[in-house]
C-alpha cells in the first residue's frame, strides 16, 4: 500500500514539474515581450546530418571513389588505343596479321574484359595477297598456328632443276636475219673479207695453195673495180666468191628494198666484168648488220646470206697491243673457237698480221678438221630457203 503511495506521489511531482502548454507560451508582465520565448537551434535547411557511424555496406567504395577511378580508366583506355594504334601502323603487314590475336587480348584486358566470358570469336583473317607468290615456302618463318584440316594452302611450285647441257652443244644454226651460221656440215669454211687487197690476198692465196685449201672470198665492188686481176686470181685457183656490198656500207640493211637491190647487181655486175665465168653463191652484209629486208633481196638474186661463228676478231688493234702479241692471240681464239662446221671470220684486206697468223693456223686445222665451202659434202640438212624480198616500200 504504501509502495503505491510513493508512485503516485511521484507521477504527481513529475506532473507538477512540467510547465503546461499555457504556461510555456505566456511571457512574465514586465519583461521585454520576446524575453520568454526560447531560441531553438535550428540547422541550415541544406545541411547534411553528421553521420554518427558507416552507413556504406561492408567491402563497398564511396561514389567519389567510383567516379575516380571511372575517369581514371578512360584515361588508360585512350592511351591504350593511341599506343596499339601506333604500333599497328608501325608493324609489317604480316606481323600485324599475326599479332592481331595479341593486340585484341590487350584491348580486351584494358576495358576489363573478363577471361572466363564468352564472347562472339571474329572472323580469321584473310589470307595475306601481298605475300610474294614465287617464294618458296621453306623460306617462310614456321606458322604459330597449325592449319585446320578443311584449309586449303597454297603450294609453292618445286625448285626448277638446272638442266643439263648435253655433252655436244649444238648452237642455232640461223645467224641474224635468218643467215648462214654454220656450213650444215662437218665441213669448217674460212672466209676472208673486204678485198681484193692487191698484197694481203696474193700472199694468203699462196698459203691456200700450199695446204690445198678452198676457201671464200667475200669481195667490195669498188676494191673489185681497182684490182679485176685479183678476183680472176681467186676464181682461177677454184675459191668461191661472195658479195660484200659496193662500198662496205654498215646500214645497208635499212635502205629501201630497190635500193639495196640497185648496190647488189651493181657489185655482182663489177665482179662479172672482171671474171666473166665467176659464180656468186653468197651474201655478207658489212658488219655482220643483216636484217630480214637484206637477206629476202640477197635470195631474190639467188645469193645464200652467209654469217659467221668463229670472229678473232682480227680486224681489232690495240694501242699497246704488238704485231707478236696480235698473231698470237689471232691463233690462240681461232683454235679455241672452231668447231666442225663452223664458219670463221677472217679478213684480208690490209690485215698482214691475219696472213702472219694463219701460216701457223692453216697446218693446225688441215690436220684436224675437213676445210671447204659451206653446203660442200654436207652430211647434214641444206640451208633454210632465204626469206623471199618483200615490197618496195
Amino acid at each position: 500500500m504504501t509502495s503505491l503511495v510513493d508512485a503516485h506521489a511521484a507521477t504527481s511531482s513529475a506532473a507538477t514539474s512540467r510547465p503546461t502548454r499555457s504556461a510555456r507560451h505566456q511571457r512574465p508582465a514586465n519583461g521585454p515581450r520576446h524575453a520568454a520565448r526560447v531560441p531553438a537551434q535550428r540547422r541550415p535547411r541544406n545541411a547534411r546530418p553528421a553521420a554518427t557511424g558507416s552507413h556504406r555496406a561492408p567491402g563497398t567504395l564511396p561514389i567519389e571513389s567510383w567516379l575516380l577511378m571511372g575517369k581514371k580508366r578512360q584515361q588508360v583506355l585512350l592511351a591504350s588505343l593511341v599506343a596499339i594504334g601506333i604500333v599497328l601502323l608501325a608493324m609489317p603487314s604480316q606481323q600485324r596479321r599475326d599479332g592481331i590475336d595479341a593486340v585484341n587480348a590487350a584491348a580486351q584486358a584494358v576495358v576489363g574484359v573478363q577471361a572466363g566470358k564468352k564472347t562472339p570469336q571474329a572472323a580469321p583473317p584473310p589470307q595475306s595477297s601481298d605475300r610474294d607468290e614465287t617464294t618458296p615456302v621453306k623460306d617462310e618463318a614456321p606458322a604459330k598456328v597449325e592449319p585446320t584440316p578443311t584449309a586449303t594452302a597454297t603450294k609453292a611450285p618445286p625448285p626448277v632443276q638446272p638442266s643439263k647441257a648435253p655433252a655436244d652443244k649444238k648452237e642455232n644454226p640461223a645467224g641474224p636475219g635468218q643467215s648462214l651460221r654454220t656450213t650444215g656440215s662437218e665441213v669448217v669454211a674460212l672466209t676472208f673479207d673486204d678485198g681484193p687487197d692487191p698484197v694481203q690476198t696474193p700472199r694468203i692465196l699462196e698459203l691456200l695453195a700450199k695446204y690445198r685449201v678452198k676457201a671464200v672470198f667475200c669481195l667490195v665492188g669498188a676494191q673489185v673495180k681497182r684490182h679485176p686481176d685479183i678476183v680472176r686470181q681467186i676464181v682461177a685457183q677454184g675459191h668461191t666468191l661472195c658479195n660484200h656490198t659496193w662500198d662496205h656500207s654498215l646500214t645497208i640493211g635499212k635502205d629501201k628494198p630497190a635500193k639495196i637491190k640497185a648496190d647488189l647487181d651493181r657489185t655482182n655486175a663489177e665482179i662479172l666484168a672482171a671474171e666473166p665465168n665467176a659464180t656468186i653463191p653468197f651474201f655478207r652484209a658489212p658488219g655482220g648488220n643483216f636484217t630480214d629486208r637484206l637477206v629476202g633481196v640477197a635470195a631474190s638474186s639467188a645469193m645464200t646470206s652467209l654469217y659467221w661463228e668463229v670472229d678473232p676478231r682480227d680486224w681489232e688493234h690495240p694501242e699497246k697491243e704488238t704485231d707478236a702479241q696480235h698473231v698470237e692471240r689471232l691463233i690462240v681464239d681461232v683454235r679455241k673457237q672452231v668447231r666442225p662446221g663452223s664458219i670463221v671470220l677472217s679478213h684480208d684486206f690490209n690485215q698482214p698480221t691475219t696472213i702472219a697468223a694463219y701460216e701457223k693456223l692453216l697446218p693446225w686445222l688441215a690436220a684436224n678438221f675437213k676445210l671447204g665451202i659451206p653446203g660442200e659434202a654436207s652430211s647434214g640438212p641444206t640451208p633454210s630457203t632465204p626469206p623471199s624480198a618483200p615490197a618496195d616500200t
